[in-house]
């Protein structure tokens, strides 16, 4: 058996690889790099392609004895063919690009992909957050919301890879407009923008908080962090945020809780960072909703894998199918 797979994070900003011992879960040479997704879908394939070379001259590692690639990629593919159907935040959106075909070309190893969120999903319930349990739900709380689902120990993808979407649970049928096209889904109240719009709305209606103070009155200054420091500073409106949000969350989880029982939530992203101001509210709410399942069992819980997370389970998944093929 070969322990050694490379898993990669292709992120609008950032590709991120490196590689992982799958016996473990331990991390060699991470490298991340700027993914200039500007260039095009074959510029960064070629940049991909150039990384992982890198890590494996670096690392000291025969190629014979890396067992193949595994690449989290932000959007819907098809897992099948390896093939990246749409990717939302990146130019051009990489319509059918046969990109596990590309890179397997271009390294000679075997290629798959998978959702970047399943990714993390996957890492966080094999060796972080979820490990232990039989049945997980992950939210991925950044500049959108990404989920995924593991069930009785297996990673549930649906067709082609796309279930497990948890951002678009609708949590309001009269809610705005989603950039999926749905109306109301709780990626619209509680991405990393959508917390920031709430603060720039308090500062622009001249409410008593400390949020504009903290950014020197520079709107486009004001994030998800920025609310957090002044909700810890005790900023009352700050809090209220935070509350609004995790409410949102919550509602989606106590939705995911009623379909599947997962044991654990594991909630992750840059948003997460606020800790329990967001995951407390996230829990008043489950058990507010919550009435046909045993909603006391339920964890929720910050991610521990970090930035490693989406590298481990992609890893993770090459091996996986590695081993079933």
């Amino acid at each position: 058996m070969k322990e050694w797979y490379i898993g990669c994070d292709l992120g609008g900003t950032n590709l991120r690889a490196a590689l992982v011992n799958v016996t473990n879960g331990s991390v060699r040479h991470a490298i991340s790099t700027p993914t200039l997704s500007r260039e095009g879908p074959n510029a960064v394939i070629q940049r991909m392609i150039d990384l992982f070379h890198r890590i494996i001259k670096e690392s000291g590692i025969s190629l014979d004895d890396i067992g193949g690639i595994g690449i989290g990629v932000p959007g819907t593919v098809d897992m099948e063919r390896g093939i990246v159907l749409f990717l939302p935040n990146l130019p051009t959106t990489w319509p059918n690009i046969p990109l596990a075909e590309y890179i397997q070309k271009g390294t000679t190893l075997p290629t798959v992909i998978l959702n970047d969120v399943r990714a993390i999903t996957f890492g966080e319930w094999r060796f972080g957050a979820g490990q232990g349990v039989d049945t997980m739900a992950c939210f991925a709380i950044g500049t959108g919301i990404g989920g995924g689902l593991v069930i009785n120990r297996q990673l549930h993808l649906g067709f082609g890879g796309t279930a497990g979407e948890l951002g678009h649970i609708t949590v309001d049928v009269n809610g705005p407009r989603c950039g999926c096209g749905n109306y109301g889904c709780v990626e619209v109240f509680a991405s990393g923008p959508a917390i920031a719009a709430m603060g720039m709305k308090a500062v622009v209606q001249g409410w008593t908080t400390q949020i504009g103070s903290l950014v020197d009155y520079d709107l486009n200054r004001i994030t998800p962090e920025i609310i957090a420091r002044a909700a810890r500073n005790g900023d009352a409106v700050a809090r209220e945020i935070f509350e609004i949000a995790g409410g949102y969350i919550g509602t989606a989880v106590a939705n995911v809780v009623v379909a599947i029982n997962p044991q654990r939530v594991v909630i992750a992203g840059g948003v997460a960072q606020a800790g329990d101001l967001l995951l407390d509210p996230i829990r008043r709410t489950l058990h507010k909703r919550v009435f046909v399942a045993p909603k006391e069992r339920v964890e929720i819980v910050p991610s521990v894998l970090g930035n490693n997370a989406g590298v481990i389970g992609a890893a993770l998944w090459a091996y996986h199918n590695h081993e079933n093929s």
